[in-house]
């Protein structure tokens, strides 16, 4: 019999995990029709009372790199770094295609929980920085982790050791950053960004999954 891959297992606890906390967190803002949690509300006014000027620009500024271009260029530089060393450029586009479109269903998906749940974001008065659509998942905290999980994921494939894992770890702290300053400027609600990050985890499992498979071609 042939035994599955060492990373299944934890692959699938983790995915379980993230499903999980999605669901409940999904399932109390449903309960809540869309209404603030109480962690919430005491969030978004720690926010407002802590905001200063230069603050306020170096947010907009990271927070600008979770959308746009930004993001698929990233995405791009991720699947051509997680092939093998040595592997023709012609056989690195599709694994660069394949982590495109991993970006870009997950939008999609993102995009369809968006409208089905429908939450306002915060009063429009409490907003530094402009913003459309439904609150819930945020879209710019779900991109950015999706991201860092892929080019985290490609960097460890390619830089192994303290190396790849330090590079691993500014992936993820920007993804951390893009998400804090959607509630720093005052678009989103706390468990908007949480919604985010947890959607980004369960597509990343099974796609990192696949995309390995990809890479090691």
């Amino acid at each position: 019999m042939t035994r599955p891959p060492a990373t299944a297992a934890p692959a699938a606890v983790a995915f379980a995990c993230a499903a999980l906390g999605l669901a409940a967190l999904t399932a109390a803002v449903a309960v809540a029709h869309g209404a603030p949690l109480a962690v919430d509300t005491a969030l978004h006014r720690a926010a407002l009372a802590h905001r200063s000027g230069a603050v306020n620009t170096a947010a907009k500024v990271l927070t600008s790199t979770g959308t746009g271009a930004v993001p698929y260029l990233l995405t791009a530089v991720a699947g051509w770094i997680a092939c093998r060393p040595h592997t023709a450029a012609w056989r690195r586009v599709p694994v660069v295609c394949a982590a495109l479109g991993v970006l870009l269903l997950g939008q999609l998906a993102r995009m369809a929980a968006r409208d089905a749940v429908s939450r306002p974001r915060p009063a429009a008065a409490d907003w530094v920085t402009q913003a459309s659509g439904a609150a819930y998942p945020s879209g710019h905290s779900a991109t950015s982790a999706l991201v860092a999980g892929l080019l985290a994921w490609a960097v460890l494939r390619a830089l192994p050791g303290s190396a790849g894992r330090a590079a691993a770890v500014c992936c993820g702290l920007w993804a951390a950053g893009v998400g804090a300053t959607r509630v720093y400027l005052g678009v989103h609600w706390p468990t908007d960004v949480a919604a985010g990050w947890l959607f980004a985890a369960c597509w990343l499992v099974p796609a990192l999954l696949l995309l390995r498979r990809a890479a090691d071609r």
